[in-house]
């Protein structure tokens, strides 16, 4: 078969084949009596070979070396392949996001695409002071994905600060990422995430910390109790009592308490959620003395009766607490 006719048949090109022959990778078996090339059966299925393999990465040596050299085994060449795979796919996925904030970003001209990457750029910076900078200067330039991603790795506090600002002023766009570090295996990046979503406007997010309630980190679930709480969520009460029962940010949780208690039908909730975890038989004396000092603040008949039967408690400190607490509802000045 001459090398027009296997160029055809094969999707090689002329060219492409003679290069092949120049590499030692195919020779033609034969030549016609005019000298032109002419390839047996067994060169086209070389030829197929080569093109099989180079589907996979290989370099042209490589392949020399796979279909000629007998000691040559695959398993190296394959786990090196894996690798430089892996590698190219996150570069060219960095470069995909990186190309979609420009383009979420809606630069009108070439001048605030270089700007929107070199905010990008300073955000990765190794200082912290550039870092900070660039997050003061991202809200209205950089989209509140990349600020979010930012957000959630960033280890520096004055860094971490400005970004939460930043990602306050951007609106929402980056709630969803932030819950998505909810789930993050890593502690840190998990409190990150809610610290950032406690500050960010919207609906979205406050979906997303209302569930956050039932988390199963305590630290995620103490942040958004206090958040919610402060915006007269009454969901977070139970997060709340629990807080004050283990002594976590437990000064905090009772002035969340106090803020819903506005309400009187949450005041009630919440003196029936401290009366019954005062009736628990596993509440230590710690707790007990906690959950009756958060009676201090909580308006309304429950709590008033709640502080006239503790003030017969037998442990003394919850008497003698609950006995001062209810002098202070009949004369506030004291």
């Amino acid at each position: 078969m001459l090398i027009g006719e296997v160029a055809r048949r094969s999707g090689v090109s002329a060219r492409m084949l003679r290069h092949y022959e120049s590499l030692g990778l195919v020779r033609p078996s034969g030549r016609t009596g005019s000298g032109y090339r002419e390839y047996s059966g067994e060169d086209i299925r070389r030829i197929f070979h080569i093109e099989s393999l180079r589907s996979l990465g290989l370099s042209l040596r490589e392949i020399g070396r796979a279909l000629d050299d007998p000691g040559f085994t695959p398993s190296a060449l394959v786990g090196d392949l894996v690798h430089r795979t892996r590698e190219r796919i996150a570069a060219e996925t960095e470069l995909l996001t990186r190309l979609r904030r420009i383009d979420a970003a809606g630069p009108s001209g070439w001048e605030d695409v270089l700007q929107v990457v070199a905010l990008l750029q300073a955000l990765q910076s190794a200082s912290p002071a550039a870092r900070q900078r660039a997050a003061l200067s991202s809200a209205d330039e950089v989209p509140a994905e990349a600020l979010a991603e930012a957000a959630l790795g960033e280890t520096d506090p004055n860094v971490a600060g400005a970004l939460r600002w930043a990602l306050a002023r951007a609106g929402d766009g980056g709630a969803a990422l932030l819950a998505r570090g909810l789930a993050s295996p890593v502690a840190a990046v998990r409190e990150r995430a809610v610290r950032c979503l406690v500050e960010l406007p919207g609906a979205e997010a406050e979906a997303h910390l209302r569930d956050a309630l039932t988390h199963t980190d305590p630290v995620v679930r103490g942040c958004t109790a206090l958040a919610l709480g402060a915006r007269g969520a009454s969901e977070a009460v139970p997060t709340l009592l629990d807080m004050v029962v283990e002594g976590r940010n437990d000064t905090d949780a009772a002035d969340a308490l106090s803020v819903l208690a506005a309400d009187p039908a949450t005041a009630d909730q919440v003196a029936e959620g401290i009366v019954e975890r005062l009736a628990r038989t596993t509440t230590a004396a710690p707790a007990r003395g906690r959950l009756t000092q958060a009676l201090a603040d909580i308006p309304g008949a429950r709590a008033s009766a709640a502080l006239v039967e503790l003030s017969a408690d037998e442990d003394r400190a919850v008497a003698l607490t609950a006995a001062y607490l209810l002098q202070r509802r009949e004369d506030p000045t004291r």
